[in-house]
């Protein structure tokens, strides 16, 4: 599911890009920030769009299993994991102004587009009820620590949060009969 909502997001700016621009000479690609050399991992005149952590979205987690009657089966399943994606937009361009540009492509397309539901954007994994995206902005030193993590030189960046995604298991948890009689005993002391 990760790796389908990125796509989306990809697919989605570098439509974008190539309407306000006139030009597919640019385009968002999916990848690391820097490669096992120390080198970053997509070419020049490209925007990186990396997962830069992954959070579980406590505020709506469900604790109990569902239970479900399917096919004369009693199904339980584990509730769904809910996360949140930081991904990083990393404009890697010769020219300085060129990615300052783009990076100010992508703030206008988010904030044109917070919050991406099936009924807008076709296009959209149905299994993804609703995606939101909301501008993150670190201080100097979480910054400082994000790049030194990732291994690079600073690149003109943004960093936005993607709200639930939902992962499902395909698989039930168990499967038992169903339960057809109930009963109780009585006993006395």
């Amino acid at each position: 599911m990760l790796d389908v909502t990125l796509q989306f997001l990809r697919d989605q700016l570098n439509t974008y890009l190539l309407t306000r621009t006139g030009s597919d000479s640019v385009k968002v690609k999916l990848s690391k920030v820097v490669d096992e050399a120390g080198k970053y991992a997509f070419e020049q005149e490209t925007i990186g769009a990396s997962v830069v952590n992954i959070e579980e979205e406590r505020t709506v987690k469900t604790h109990l299993p569902e239970y479900t009657y399917v096919n004369g089966q009693h199904v339980a399943r584990e509730p769904e994991l809910k996360l949140n994606l930081y991904v990083m937009f990393a404009a890697n361009f010769k020219v300085y102004d060129e990615a300052l540009k783009y990076i100010s492509h992508i703030l206008a397309f988010f904030q044109t587009y917070p919050a991406f539901t099936a009924d807008e954007f076709p296009l959209l994994d149905p299994r993804l009820e609703k995606l939101t995206l909301e501008l993150q902005s670190p201080t100097y030193e979480q910054l400082n620590q994000i790049w030194a993590f990732l291994g690079g030189k600073q690149l003109p960046s943004i960093l936005y949060k993607a709200r639930l995604i939902v992962i499902e298991a395909d698989a039930p948890a168990t499967v038992q009969p169903p339960l057809t009689k109930i009963g109780t005993v009585i006993q006395s002391r």
